[in-house]
C-alpha cells in the first residue's frame, strides 16, 4: 500500500497567500492528505454521493450567489449539513464576507475558514499545484540529477562508473546541480516528475581522490538548483565490448518511474569518451524530440529507407 503524506494547513495558507477569518486550533496541527480542491455546489443542493471530505472546499461566486437565495433558515440547515462532514478547511474566494450562518456552522464543527482575494479558478490551480508537489507518491534513489540547456536529466549507474565526475564537469561547463548521490523523486501530475536533493545534502558532490565538495560555494548560486522536473534518464554502465549498443537511435527505451515512463538512454563508458559533452548532446537530442525531430528518422527517409525501431520499458529494479 502506498504510503500516505500530509502537509500543514498552515504551510498551504502560506503557500497560496490566504488569509484566516477562523480557526478552532493552530492551523499546522490541521493536516492536509488529499491533493484536490472541491466546489461544493452539488452538495449545497443536497447531494453527498461520493462527497470526500478529505479534501478542501472553495466557495466562490456560484456558490455565494446560490446560498444568497435561500432563505436564513434554509441556508443554516444547508450549511450546518455541509460543515457536519468536518473537511479540512473552507476557502472563500473573490474577497467574499462569510454569512453568519456560515460561521455559525464553522465554529459548531470546528472548521477552519480562510479567505482570499484571487479568483476562485486561480485559488484551486495554486492550491492544487501546491499539493500535488508535497502529496505526491515519491522514491529516493541513486544517481544524479542534474538541469542541461533546461532538460533535466538523472544520471543512473552501478556506484563508481563516473556519475558525479560527469556531474562536475557538466556544472563546471555552466549546466546546474540538482542532487548527487541522493536524488528525492516526487510524482506530481499523472505524467511528471520531479527530482530534488535531501536537505542535508544538497549542493554537495563526492569525488573519489578529492572528498566532499560543495558546488554552490565553489561555483557559485547558478551552478544549482533545487528541483527540476525529469526530462531523461542517462544509465551510465562500463563498455561491454560483447554487448551491440544503439548507434542509430532508431530503438526507443523508456524507465517506468512512479508509473511514468521517461526516456531513458544507455551510454557505455571507456577511456577517452567526453561524458559532459555526450550528455549536452543527449539532452539537446531529447529536447528535438519532444519538439517533433528525430534525426534518425530524417536520414533514413534520405536514405529511402523505413524506421523499423523497437520500444522497451525498463523499470529502476532492472539495473
Amino acid at each position: 500500500m502506498a504510503e500516505k503524506y500530509t502537509v500543514s494547513l498552515a504551510q498551504f495558507a502560506k503557500e497560496v497567500n490566504l488569509k484566516t477569518v477562523y480557526t478552532p486550533k493552530d492551523l499546522s496541527k490541521i493536516m492536509i492528505s488529499n491533493n484536490d480542491i472541491n466546489r461544493p455546489g452539488l452538495q449545497l443542493t443536497g447531494f453527498y454521493a461520493y462527497f470526500n471530505n478529505e479534501k478542501i472546499q472553495i466557495c466562490g461566486n456560484t456558490e455565494f450567489a446560490y446560498l444568497q437565495g435561500l432563505a436564513s433558515d434554509e441556508r443554516k440547515r444547508v450549511l450546518m449539513t455541509l460543515f457536519s462532514y468536518k473537511f479540512p478547511a473552507l476557502i472563500i474566494s473573490r474577497g467574499h464576507e462569510p454569512f453568519p450562518e456560515m460561521m455559525d456552522a464553522a465554529t459548531e464543527y470546528g472548521v477552519p475558514v480562510l479567505s482570499s482575494e484571487l479568483d476562485t479558478s486561480e485559488v484551486m490551480s495554486r492550491g492544487i499545484a501546491y499539493l500535488n508537489t508535497q502529496l505526491g507518491q515519491r522514491i529516493t534513489r541513486h544517481g544524479v540529477l542534474i538541469e542541461i540547456y533546461g532538460e533535466g536529466v538523472l544520471i543512473v549507474g552501478e556506484s563508481g562508473v563516473g556519475k558525479s565526475e560527469t556531474a562536475i564537469e557538466l556544472v563546471k561547463r555552466g549546466h546546474r546541480l540538482v542532487a548527487d548521490d541522493a536524488v528525492e523523486i516526487k510524482k506530481v501530475s499523472a505524467i511528471s516528475l520531479v527530482g530534488s536533493s535531501p536537505d542535508n545534502i544538497r549542493h554537495f558532490i563526492e569525488l573519489r581522490g578529492i572528498g566532499i565538495v560543495n558546488a554552490r560555494r565553489l561555483f557559485g548560486m547558478g551552478a544549482v538548483k533545487m528541483t527540476e522536473k525529469i526530462d531523461l534518464v542517462v544509465k551510465l554502465e562500463i563498455w561491454d565490448p560483447d554487448k551491440v549498443y544503439d548507434r542509430m537511435g532508431v530503438d526507443s527505451e523508456s524507465m517506468d518511474i512512479l508509473g511514468v515512463n521517461i526516456p531513458c538512454i544507455t551510454i557505455p563508458v571507456k577511456p577517452g569518451r567526453n561524458l559532459a559533452v555526450i550528455l549536452e548532446v543527449a539532452a539537446m537530442n531529447n529536447r528535438q524530440k519532444k519538439m517533433g525531430y528525430n534525426a534518425a528518422q530524417e536520414l533514413l527517409n534520405n536514405l529511402g529507407l523505413e524506421m523499423e525501431g523497437t520500444e522497451t520499458v525498463s523499470k529502476w529494479e532492472d539495473f
